[in-house]
């Protein structure tokens, strides 16, 4: 696994941390990352490999998760975006190309809007556009059909990491696609003492955020870019299901005429394995080079 600096930074209410995977030349530029609704800063882990040094690679533990869970509330996307935009200049770092994955890139695409001289271009991965919320639904109805069995994790407990680890092996997105750094990166997930282990991530953080990707500044913040920005999307689902949270009809109902968003597919992945896997890691390090470099 590519070594990496464990950092913290002032933000509203305490310390924010995050991690560092330093670029071989110092003078290199730095782009930001975030993570996903129920994930960590080491879901980035594979990405900062590919990157191979080209670029200083920073990822947060978004508030409410891993070693930011001690941050309290309130959480929120737009309190995510005001995060980022504090860790960027707690760093002394100009204007960054941002990144995101799922939940992180609605949180990229506000950060942009609401930041504009902090940030852009933006990469959003299987992310950032958003349909309007099914009127039928609860709250809690709401999240459970935004991350499905991830929400039931966090009210789970573990004997050891090994139980854990076996949790997220019969998952079907990794079938077939696990690696160290995807176990180091679901095990920075975990707190507590065996046997009783659970997930860093506060429910009333995910809970929050869950249902605020329908807040109508978070879904109008793609419409609203001041920066290019690409979306590349996973051809397979949350579970490798064949139908992913995007495809040519759905983006074609989103309306992104006239926006700065560029659709990209990335065949051959799920939700997950965009980020994580060979094939979606190599092609989101190659266009954040590519943009960091522009």
């Amino acid at each position: 696994m590519t070594p990496y600096e464990e950092i913290e930074v002032p933000v509203n209410g305490g310390q924010l941390a995050a991690l560092r995977w330093p670029a071989t030349d110092p003078q290199a530029p730095t782009v930001v990352a975030l993570h996903g609704i129920t994930a960590n800063a080491l879901s980035w882990g594979p990405v900062a490999r590919l990157l191979a040094g080209r670029v200083t690679l920073i990822a947060p533990d978004l508030r409410g998760r891993a070693r930011s869970s001690g941050l309290p509330g309130p959480y929120g996307i737009a309190t995510h975006a005001d995060d980022i935009a504090a860790l960027t200049e707690a760093l002394g770092l100009g204007r960054v190309v941002l990144a995101g994955h799922s939940m992180g890139a609605f949180v990229a695409a506000l950060a942009a809007v609401r930041h504009p001289d902090r940030f852009g271009p933006l990469l959003l991965v299987d992310g950032g556009i958003g349909f309007p919320a099914p009127t039928h639904l609860t709250p809690d109805e709401l999240l459970t059909a935004v991350i499905g069995p991830a929400m039931d994790r966090l009210s789970m407990t573990f004997t050891d990491r090994a139980a854990y680890r076996a949790f997220w092996q019969a998952h079907p997105a990794f079938a077939g696609a696990w690696s160290d750094e995807v176990d180091a990166y679901i095990q920075r997930d975990l707190t507590g003492e065996e046997p009783v282990l659970r997930s860093t991530c506060r429910i009333e953080a995910i809970r929050t955020d869950g249902v605020g990707l329908f807040d109508e500044e978070v879904l109008d913040a793609v419409r609203k870019l001041p920066v290019e920005a690409t979306l590349l999307w996973a051809a397979r689902g949350l579970m490798d299901e064949e139908q992913g949270l995007y495809d040519e009809s759905r983006l074609a109902m989103a309306g992104l005429g006239g926006t700065a968003v560029e659709p990209v597919a990335v065949k051959d992945v799920n939700h997950y394995t965009v980020l994580t896997g060979e094939r979606g890691g190599q092609e989101i390090a190659d266009r954040l080079v590519a943009y960091a470099r522009a």
